[in-house]
């Protein structure tokens, strides 16, 4: 029995998909197979339910009325803290910080460490970064004069972990990886590697953005400082995320923007912050958003089971295999255990006419650099074509993937 066979016996993908009201609709007269979810993920009928019975029914601002609907705007509100709090595995809701999502919450973490650091001193990131994991240290670079330390990519598109501890020297004051690279779907061990950092006396921050929504993450046992997350790949709204943070790191932290709810008391002589979390949540937030978030998290741990997990794993091993028995086919990354994410690059034709392409058959990829172009530049390609997998795609999916790729190809060669 095939993969995909077992795990079509364990779990009711028809039954998950009837959830996504966008999975009925046809591009250009096909049915849509969305393989696009590592870029964002569809969102269930739950959480369009969520965020509409906010605005019908209990819309106030939050932490700052005294009356009914503020009242129960602000316990939802605060519930999904809690329920990231428990999605994470942090100890204390008091570890989470609500952001607008990852790319915050790693400005968060860098302009706040950027405020100890002085010019030599040196970040460790990786090749398989994001540039919103990247960015903000560059812009710590520009400001301050750190150095930005690389470890290197195998050919094989794991993280060379004796490249990486021997990076550590005096002047390394922070480290920033990816759990799980959005282009290669390689999941890095955190563990492992908070332990080398750890040993060398250096925090860790880990960007979860693709890690957190393919499989259970629990930065306790990990021990990592610090874990960012965004909201809009956990089957939940834009614009929301959040940073765990260990210990007392929000303490030591100063505060990231100014302005309201972050305070305690303002005076003509000075300020005193809020505690945290909230001294790190300046302004309105995103009230529903952040309530129908919590509604993802419910919805999550309702329906992403073991099952469901290898459910995605088995369509992306179908998408390698059908990938390999294509002539002219460059798989970008294949380490062990990857996530449910294929990279390629198709030989003599560019991965955006491929999705155009495939686009007209209904499918549709991501194509481009990924927002990481030095790992683009350490496999020596401009742009390869992504199909990343989700609860909901099928294997009749895989099916029209390859098929529409064929068509593609034998338009463009």
């Amino acid at each position: 029995m095939s993969a995909l066979a077992r795990t079509a016996s364990a779990f009711d993908v028809d039954a998950i998909r009837a959830q996504f009201p966008i999975l009925s609709r046809e591009v250009h007269g096909k049915p849509l197979v969305y393989l696009d979810s590592a870029a964002s993920a569809q969102k269930p009928q739950a959480v369009i339910d969520a965020l509409g019975d906010v605005w019908r029914g209990s819309y106030a601002n939050v932490h700052r009325g005294l009356h009914t609907l503020a009242n129960e705007t602000t316990e939802a509100f605060e519930a999904t803290r809690g329920k990231l709090a428990a999605f994470l595995g942090a100890s204390r809701n008091e570890e989470i910080v609500l952001t607008r999502g990852a790319t915050e919450a790693i400005n968060l973490v860098a302009s706040g460490i950027g405020h100890s650091l002085k010019e030599g001193d040196e970040i460790i990131l990786s090749q398989m970064e994001h540039h919103s994991n990247i960015v903000p240290w560059h812009f710590l670079r520009e400001r301050k004069g750190v150095v930005i330390r690389w470890v290197p990519v195998t050919d094989e598109g794991a993280l060379d972990t004796a490249a990486y501890e021997a990076l550590f020297t005096s002047r390394t004051k922070m480290v920033a990886l990816t759990h799980m690279s959005n282009v290669l779907g390689t999941k890095n061990d955190a563990k492992a590697l908070t332990e080398i950092a750890h040993r060398h006396g250096v925090p860790i921050l880990f960007d979860g953005s693709q890690a957190a929504v393919h499989g259970p993450v629990d930065v306790s046992a990990i021990g990592c400082d610090f874990y960012v997350i965004t909201g809009h790949k956990l089957y939940g709204p834009n614009a929301t995320g959040a940073l765990y943070a260990k210990g007392d790191w929000l303490d030591r932290l100063p505060a990231f923007m100014g302005g309201g709810e972050m305070i305690a008391e303002v005076s003509e002589e000075g300020v005193v912050y809020a505690a945290p979390p909230h001294k790190f949540e300046a302004g309105t937030p995103a009230i529903a958003d952040v309530i129908a978030l919590g509604a993802a998290l419910d919805w999550m741990h309702a329906h992403v089971t073991p099952e469901a997990l290898a459910h995605e794993h088995a369509l992306a091993e179908a998408v390698t295999a059908g990938l390999k028995a294509m002539d002219g086919i460059r798989i970008l990354g294949e380490a062990p255990g990857k996530g449910p994410i294929v990279s390629f690059v198709v030989e003599n034709a560019h991965a955006h006419d491929i999705a155009q392409l495939m686009d007209r058959y209904g499918v549709a990829v991501r194509a481009g650099h990924h927002c990481a172009h030095p790992l683009m530049k350490r496999f020596g390609v401009t742009a390869s074509v992504r199909a990343s997998f989700a609860v909901y795609n099928t294997p009749e999916e895989v099916d029209a993937f390859l098929d529409a790729l064929r068509r593609a190809r034998e338009f463009l060669i």
